[in-house]
């Protein structure tokens, strides 16, 4: 048996866009560890890249906008056995009439945003407790901060900041009748597709691995590597926590280097 412990156990995964996607990384580590995979994606072209990658596992197409789709969803997996595990790597945001600065935003844009985002996590723990292990585990892939106001990441850190809420209003809703958990990884920048896709992204990447204690950005599969650790049996006492990942970027924003070049560039 693997140090994680999940041979054989079934584990959903929400998520998968590309082979850069957080949700693709989890999975290649819950494949190692030896655990039954199980994949809800958006539409044909991402249930394609399961098959190719993933041939082993089941793909289920799946809009999590439409509860009724995720109900229908919960029953079919649930019909075949009870699953330990589920991963929600879900992130869209709407830009109606483009970018815009925050006090701009659409009251439709936030609240798509916030429905995809945020709200399918509540639905998703809702409607597949009853075919969940009652001692199982259920990750969401954060942000390492919803305290800091980058421009171009605009209103999906309020989005972030309801995700991170409900992992503790979750853990205790659930812990009523079940021991299943409910925790997150805050995961500071990574270069993925959805992030490519933020205006002005690259310049506040390359700050953050200047940031980083060690002088190197944060990879996608260190991101993976601890989702999947929250995942297991291996992680029973941690529940209801947002675990950051951000290789030590958040006590260094003083570093010598970073504060003489911004002083130099006055």
């Amino acid at each position: 048996m693997s140090f994680l412990g999940l041979e054989g156990k079934k584990i959903l995964i929400f998520g998968l866009a590309n082979r850069k996607s957080v949700a693709f990384h989890i999975a290649e580590v819950l494949k190692e560890s030896g655990a039954e995979l199980i994949f809800s994606v958006l539409g044909q072209e991402q249930s394609t890249l399961v098959n190719k990658f993933f041939p082993d596992s089941s793909v289920h197409i799946c809009d999590v906008s439409d509860e009724r789709q995720i109900q229908k969803l919960a029953t079919e997996i649930g019909d075949h056995g009870k699953i330990y595990g589920i991963v929600h790597s879900i992130a869209f945001a709407s830009y109606t009439d483009g970018f815009k600065p925050f006090h701009q935003t659409r009251k439709d844009d936030f609240l798509k945003t916030m429905d995809v985002s945020c709200f399918s996590f509540i639905q998703i723990a809702g409607l597949f407790k009853p075919y969940m292990d009652t001692d199982g585990s259920i990750v969401t892939i954060s942000i390492s901060t919803t305290r800091m106001a980058a421009e171009n990441y605009g209103y999906m850190a309020p989005v972030k900041a309801a995700l991170d809420s409900s992992i503790c209003f979750l853990a205790k809703s659930l812990s009523e009748d079940t021991k299943i958990r409910v925790n997150g990884v805050g995961a500071s920048l990574l270069k993925t597709s959805s992030s490519a896709g933020i205006p002005g992204y690259v310049e506040p990447y390359l700050f953050a691995e200047k940031a980083t204690l060690r002088k190197s950005a944060l990879k996608t599969e260190e991101v993976a590597n601890v989702a999947a650790f929250l995942l297991s049996p291996r992680s029973s006492g941690i529940n209801s926590q947002t675990v950051i990942v951000d290789a030590g970027m958040s006590v260094n924003y003083f570093d010598k280097a970073i504060v003489k070049a911004a002083v130099a560039g006055k």
